[in-house]
């Protein structure tokens, strides 16, 4: 775990894995880290909190989580935690993309997550405490198994959360926007094959065309069912991944922004800059300079393998 500060534990992203694996599960289960800047990455996350408060700063809201809440919200839009108490510890859950399509929850949810909401329930359960300290050693293990087990029992907590008192917390306005829909079994294996194709290769240069090609079905229905289910368009969902993993790789000072462009699968740096700003809010420059000027642990060097993904 990183160095605290009076009492509280500050996130050093130069540690950080889950922004340049958007098709691996990552998970957290720790002290969470104040972050001094947001970040984003491909995955839907599920925060539940043990103890203490964790504050976060998400796209357009405030959230707060105190013992016992559980919630989820869609990691592709910037969000960082602000502040929390001392004694806080929770668990944090990444799922690729994929898993979000299993769960079976009623179309305006979904369609509020992925556009910026955080689906918030306040109502705990007993056994909550338990069954998150088990998923997580399920989770974090190597047994495929147990791995696919947690992730059915995790996705069935979050599916239940429709039946208990729920808030859906998010800016306002955000709900004027085309509705979503919910695939059917051919299309949820469709956008599965998409999504997998696309974080093993958005590296490099493809286009809808590859992206069809590798499920098998038209570019145009490629392009249709993923943008009703999502609210993306493939693009969208291919810059989101490239700059994911450049953010990751402006933590380091060694390499300069041309060469994170280039690394990151943008064919330009001119693109990469509008697309970065478009996310971020600034350029990838001022968000080195921010991150690099205002990261709470300084430039002290860290033991290795103390991080994780918060």
């Amino acid at each position: 775990m990183d160095r605290k500060i009076s009492g509280k534990r500050y996130w050093n992203p130069r540690l950080s894995t889950v922004e340049k694996v958007p098709n691996r599960l990552i998970v957290s289960h720790e002290q969470p880290g104040i972050m001094a800047t947001a970040h984003w990455h491909a995955q839907v996350e599920i925060n539940y909190v043990f103890s203490g408060t964790v504050d976060y700063q998400m796209q357009g809201h405030m959230t707060h989580l105190a013992p016992g809440d559980l919630c989820l919200f869609w990691g592709g839009l910037p969000h960082r935690v602000v502040d929390t108490s001392d004694d806080a510890f929770f668990i944090a859950i990444h799922l690729p993309l994929l898993y979000f399509f299993r769960l079976r929850l009623p179309e305006d949810i979904q369609q509020r997550l992925m556009t910026g909401a955080t689906l918030l329930t306040r109502q705990h359960d007993p056994g909550d405490d338990a069954n998150f300290a088990r998923w997580s050693d399920y989770l974090r293990s190597e047994d495929s198994a147990r791995v696919e087990h947690a992730i059915s029992e995790v996705l069935l907590r979050i599916e239940r959360i429709q039946f208990e008192r729920y808030c859906l917390l998010e800016a306002e306005g955000a709900t004027d926007s085309v509705p979503l829909e919910a695939p059917d079994r051919q299309s949820f294996h469709n956008i599965g094959r998409i999504c997998s194709f696309v974080a093993a290769n958005f590296r490099h240069d493809i286009d809808s065309n590859a992206i069809a090609s590798s499920a098998d079905i038209h570019p145009k229905y490629a392009m249709s069912v993923f943008k009703k289910s999502t609210g993306m368009t493939l693009n969208e969902y291919v810059s989101l991944l490239r700059l994911s993993y450049a953010q990751a790789l402006l933590h380091s000072e060694e390499i300069s922004v041309l060469q994170v462009a280039m690394d990151s699968g943008f064919g330009s740096l001119s693109a990469f800059n509008t697309s970065f700003r478009k996310l971020a809010g600034m350029s990838p420059s001022d968000f080195r300079r921010a991150l690099r000027t205002r990261l709470p642990l300084g430039d002290d060097p860290l033991p290795e393998g103390l991080g994780t993904a918060h």
